[in-house]
C-alpha cells in the first residue's frame, strides 16, 4: 500500500500525540483525614477522581507534621535522611530545607529538568517567611505564589509571594478563594504554551487550623474558616464515634495514655470544629471541579494525570486526643491518595502498601525521567497489570517516624494541668500489612522513653489494646508463632527501617538476610530464624529524648550495630 500524504500526516500527528509526556496536577491538602470521613463530603472531587481513577487505601504519611511530610514527598528521601524532622528550625522549616541542600536537589528542578513547565501555589513549607522568602527563591518554578509565615494558616490576613516579587497582604478575602483564582491563572498558563507539558502542584491550606500569632509571639489556634456560602453546610456532622473516640478507658501510649476523657462541652466544640473542616474543603472540591473543566476545554484531560492526597491526616477526640496530627495512630498516618490518569484503572480501590517516599519517584515515571539512586521510595503502580504484580512483589511496611514537640490545635480551653504542647512526641514506629493474603497487619511503635506498642490491627483496628503494655495478657501465639517470636521480628525490622537508606528502605529484609531468601514477614518467621531475632540481633531502643535528629540520642544503628543472618556477622563487615 502507498504511503499517502494525508496518511503520513495522520501517522505523524499521532506519533507526536503518543510520545507528548504527560501533564501533572498535584494537589496537596493541608492535615486532611480519611478515617474521620472527610472524602465523603467532597462529592465533585468523587465525580472527577474517586470515580474515574483509583484510591489506594493503604497509602501513609511518614512523617505526620506538615514540613517533613512535604519534604519527604518532594524529594523521595525520608525525613532522617533529608533531617528536615520539624516545622521550625533549627531542626526543620524552609531555612532546615535550604541549609540541606535540598533546593537544588528535588522533583521541581527534575521536572524541568526533563523539559516541563512547573507552576505552584498555596502553601510550600512551614518558615518559609516575609523574612526570608527570596534567601533564596524556591528553585525549580517556572512560575509560583506561595503563601507566606506568620500568615499561612490566617485564612482571613494571608500573605502570598509571587515569582520574585515581593509579598502581598491580602487583608479580608479568604484563602481559599485566593488559592483558586491563582491555580486557575496557572492552568491557564500552562494551557496557552502547548509545545511544553507542565506539572501544576496546588496546596490549599483546607482543612488545617486557623492560626495567628500575636504581637507577644503567641499562636491562636481555632477551626479553619470556610466561606461564606459553605458556612451553613452539614449542621448535624459529628466526628465518627469509632471504638477509640473518647473512650472510657485509656488508651494508646505515653502521654496519650494519661489524658482524661472529654467532657461533653469539649466534645461538642470538637464536632463544630469538625464541621468547620467539612465546610472549608468545599472549597477544595470546586476547585478540583474548575481544573477538570479547564483540562476538558482545552482537550488536555485524556493526557494529565491528577493526583490527590494530604501531607497527614488528623485525630478529633481519638484516644482522647485534642484536634492535632502528630501521633503515629491509623488517624494521623493513612491519609487520602487519588490517582487519575491515562492507564489507572477507573472506580477501584488498591490495596497495596504505599506513602508519601514514593510519590517523587511516581512522578518522574511518569514524566519518563530515570528514577534516583538516592530515592527512599520506589514508584507507585499505576496500572492494572502493574498492581496485579505489586501484590506479591511490592513492599508490605511503611516507616513512620517523628521528632520533638506535639501540638493540640482545637482552641479548645484546656483544664487544669492540661497543655497543648507536649514536649517529647519523639517515637519510631512501623506498619506491616499483608497485602496477599491478608494474614496480618500489625502497628509496632517505641517512644523516646522506650515505652512499646504493639497492636494486631486485624482484630483490633482501632488500636485500643497494646499487647506490650505492662498490664496487657497478649496472646502466646501470633501467626502460628510465639508472641515473643513475632515482636522480635517487627523489632528487627524497624530497626533497619530508622536508619535505612535508598534501597534498604524498600527492601530491608534483604539487609537483614543477604542471601535473598526472606522478602516480608511471614518469611523471617522460619523458626530457623529464632535465636537470630531473640537473642542475636540488637533491640530498638533510645538513649534520650530529642527534639530533632541526633544520632547519639538514637540509640543502636543497624549499619554500625547490626547483624547479618550469616555467622552473626555485623552489617559493617559486608557493606
Amino acid at each position: 500500500m502507498r504511503l499517502t500524504a494525508s496518511i503520513l500526516a495522520t501517522w505523524l500527528q499521532l506519533s507526536a500525540v503518543l510520545a507528548k509526556k504527560p501533564n501533572i496536577v498535584f494537589v496537596l491538602t493541608d492535615d486532611q483525614d480519611l478515617h474521620l470521613q472527610s472524602m465523603d463530603y467532597v462529592p465533585l472531587i468523587k465525580k472527577h477522581l474517586t470515580d474515574k481513577g483509583t484510591s489506594y487505601k493503604r497509602h501513609y504519611c511518614t512523617t505526620s507534621q506538615c514540613c517533613p511530610s512535604r519534604v519527604t514527598l518532594w524529594t523521595g528521601k525520608l525525613a532522617h535522611n533529608t533531617n528536615v524532622t520539624d516545622v521550625l528550625p533549627p531542626w526543620g522549616g524552609y531555612p532546615k530545607f535550604v541549609d540541606q541542600g535540598l533546593n537544588e536537589n528535588w522533583l521541581p528542578v527534575w521536572l524541568q529538568e526533563a523539559g516541563y513547565d512547573t507552576y505552584y501555589t498555596g502553601k510550600l513549607f512551614n518558615s518559609h517567611s516575609v523574612d526570608n522568602y527570596d534567601k533564596p527563591f524556591p528553585a525549580g518554578w517556572t512560575g509560583s505564589d506561595f503563601l507566606l509565615d506568620p500568615f499561612t494558616y490566617a485564612y482571613m490576613t494571608p500573605w502570598y509571594q509571587r515569582n520574585r516579587e515581593p509579598p502581598v497582604a491580602y487583608d479580608g478575602i479568604n484563602t481559599q478563594t485566593l488559592i483558586s483564582e491563582k491555580a486557575l491563572g496557572f492552568l491557564d498558563n500552562a494551557i496557552s504554551n502547548p509545545d511544553k507539558p507542565f506539572f501544576i502542584g496546588i496546596a490549599p491550606i483546607a482543612p488545617h487550623s486557623n492560626m495567628y500569632i500575636d504581637e507577644n509571639d503567641v499562636r491562636h489556634w481555632g477551626p479553619p474558616i470556610p466561606l461564606d456560602k459553605h458556612a451553613h453546610l452539614f449542621p448535624d456532622a459529628q466526628v465518627p464515634r469509632t471504638p477509640n473516640f473518647n473512650p472510657d478507658i485509656e488508651s494508646g501510649g505515653s502521654w496519650v495514655r494519661g489524658l482524661r476523657k472529654q467532657d461533653d462541652d469539649v466534645v461538642e466544640y470538637n464536632d463544630h470544629y469538625y464541621r468547620e473542616r467539612l465546610r472549608s474543603l468545599q472549597s477544595v472540591d470546586e476547585l478540583v471541579d474548575d481544573v477538570i473543566k479547564r483540562l476538558e476545554a482545552a482537550k488536555l484531560l485524556d493526557n494529565t494525570y491528577i493526583i490527590y492526597t494530604s501531607d497527614n491526616g488528623f485525630h478529633i477526640g481519638q484516644h482522647r486526643m485534642q484536634p492535632g496530627k502528630m501521633c503515629g495512630y491509623e488517624e494521623d498516618i493513612n491519609v487520602p491518595l487519588i490517582i487519575r490518569g491515562p492507564g489507572v484503572p477507573k472506580g477501584e480501590v488498591s490495596n497495596v502498601v504505599t506513602a508519601h517516599v514514593d510519590l517523587a519517584p511516581t512522578i518522574m515515571q511518569l514524566a519518563g525521567i530515570p528514577l534516583r539512586d538516592d530515592f527512599d521510595g520506589a514508584a507507585i503502580p499505576l496500572t492494572k497489570p502493574e498492581q496485579k504484580k505489586a501484590v506479591n512483589k511490592r513492599q508490605e511496611h511503611v516507616t513512620v517516624e517523628f521528632w520533638g514537640m506535639a501540638y493540640m490545635e482545637g482552641g479548645v480551653v484546656f483544664r487544669g494541668g492540661e497543655t497543648d504542647v507536649v514536649l517529647n512526641n519523639t517515637y519510631k514506629s512501623l506498619r506491616v500489612i499483608d497485602v496477599k493474603k491478608n494474614d496480618y497487619n500489625f502497628y509496632y511503635s517505641i517512644w523516646c522513653n522506650n515505652e512499646h506498642e504493639l497492636y494486631d490491627m486485624k482484630t483490633d483496628p482501632y488500636q485500643m489494646t497494646n499487647l506490650l503494655h505492662p498490664t496487657a495478657k497478649p496472646p502466646k501465639t501470633i501467626l502460628g508463632r510465639p508472641f515473643e517470636a513475632v515482636v522480635a521480628r517487627l523489632d528487627a525490622l524497624l530497626f533497619v527501617l530508622k536508619s535505612c537508606k535508598q534501597k534498604t528502605c524498600v527492601e530491608p529484609w534483604r539487609a537483614l538476610h543477604p542471601a535473598g531468601n526472606v522478602d516480608n514477614l511471614k518469611d523471617a518467621l522460619n523458626q530457623r530464624f529464632d535465636d537470630f531475632y531473640i537473642k542475636q540481633q540488637k533491640k530498638v531502643r533510645f538513649e534520650r529524648c530529642e527534639a530533632g535528629l541526633i544520632i547519639d540520642a538514637e540509640g543502636p544503628q543497624f549499619e554500625t550495630d547490626g547483624l547479618l543472618y550469616r555467622d552473626g556477622s555485623s552489617w559493617s563487615e559486608w557493606t
